[in-house]
C-alpha cells in the first residue's frame, strides 16, 4: 500500500471516534504480508499465526511511537521480523535444543508432505535456508524473496547496508555450498 492509503489509516487510528475501525483497516491490509515474512522465519503455520497476532498486538501498542519516516509496512515488518527472531531464540532455549537438533527438527517439518509447496528444488532450498543463522536467513529472505533493496533491508532491520551486503553474500555462498552438496 502505497503512503497514501497509510495516511488514510493512521488518520482513522489518530481519531479516537474511528480507531478501532483503523486498526481493522491496518490489518486487513497488511495481515497477509505480514504472516508471510513470519511464516517464511518460523515455517510452521500455528507459530506464524500467533507472531502475527503478537506484531498487531503491539503495533497496536506502539502505533503512537510511529513517526511516519517510513511506511507502515516497513514498520510493522521491523516489528514482524523482530517478534520473529525473538520467539527462534526462546524457542531454542526453552527447549535446549542445540542448532543442530533444532535444525533437524525443522527438516524433518520440511520433509513432511504437505508442510512446504513447491517441488524438490523448493524443498532443498528451505533446508539450505535451516543451515544458516537466524538474522542471515533474515537477510536472504528480505533480499531474494522479498525483492527489497539494502536501504529499505537497512531501514527494517536497523543494520548498515555494507553489513547487509556481506550477511546476503555470506548467505549465498552457504546456500550455494549447501546445494551442491545434495
Amino acid at each position: 500500500m502505497k503512503k497514501n492509503g497509510d495516511q488514510e489509516i493512521l488518520q482513522l487510528i489518530q481519531d479516537p471516534t474511528t480507531r478501532e475501525m483503523g486498526f481493522r483497516q491496518l490489518i486487513l491490509t497488511y495481515q497477509k504480508r505480514v504472516y508471510h515474512v513470519i511464516r517464511r522465519m518460523v515455517l510452521i503455520h500455528e507459530d506464524a499465526d500467533d507472531l502475527t497476532q503478537n506484531t498487531f498486538i503491539k503495533a497496536h501498542q506502539y502505533i503512537d511511537k510511529f513517526q511516519g519516516q517510513s511506511s507502515l509496512f516497513t514498520w510493522l515488518y521491523r516489528i514482524a521480523t523482530n517478534e520473529s527472531l525473538t520467539f527462534l531464540e526462546k524457542k531454542k532455549k526453552r527447549h535446549f535444543f542445540s542448532l543442530d537438533d533444532h535444525q533437524e527438527k525443522m527438516e524433518s517439518y520440511i520433509d513432511q508432505p504437505g508442510n512446504i509447496d513447491g517441488d524438490e528444488i523448493q524443498r532443498l532450498l528451505q533446508k539450505a535456508l535451516l543451515t544458516l543463522p537466524d538474522k542471515q536467513r533474515l537477510v536472504f529472505h528480505l533480499k531474494y524473496q522479498e525483492k527489497l533493496t539494502y536501504e529499505e533491508m537497512s531501514e527494517i532491520t536497523g543494520t548498515s547496508i555494507g553489513a547487509l551486503k556481506a550477511s546476503y553474500h555470506h548467505a549465498v555462498k552457504k546456500i550455494e555450498y549447501s546445494l551442491s552438496q545434495e
